[in-house]
């Protein structure tokens, strides 16, 4: 079993930055691959950034590319997304997510078995 805790969204203007965090515990088996998602209302949730957490291997969707970073500390057993110039449409709940190991692509949603519980990001133009 996997526990994912997401913590950092908040209210931002247009061009600014935030940092979302996700803290993770359980097996680290089925913690491989890490990934954020989000989710606006009406819409599907989307992969927007993996990370292959032995070798730190990092995928980003192209709306990100550039302004997003996925990173981990292992040590705090914390995975983290840095967002800066942030766009109206980055404005979503983000969920953390975890799984062993995908069949489709990092950024696939249904190749995920383990959520947190989200966290909003708003940003206002």
């Amino acid at each position: 079993q996997v526990y994912l805790v997401e913590s950092g969204g908040g209210s931002v203007q247009a061009g600014g930055s935030l940092r979302l965090s996700c803290a993770a515990s359980g097996n680290t088996d089925y913690r491989n691959y890490m990934g954020w998602f989000r989710q606006a209302p009406g819409e599907e949730r989307e992969g927007v950034a993996a990370i292959y957490t032995p070798s730190r291997f990092t995928y980003y969707a192209d709306s990100v590319k550039g302004r997003f970073t996925i990173s981990q500390d292992n040590a705090k057993n914390t995975l983290y997304l840095q967002m800066n110039s942030l766009k109206p449409k980055d404005a979503a709940m983000y969920y953390c997510a975890a799984t062993r190991i995908y069949s489709r692509s990092p950024l696939y949603q249904y190749d995920y078995h383990y959520w947190g519980q989200g966290t909003q990001v708003t940003v206002s133009s």
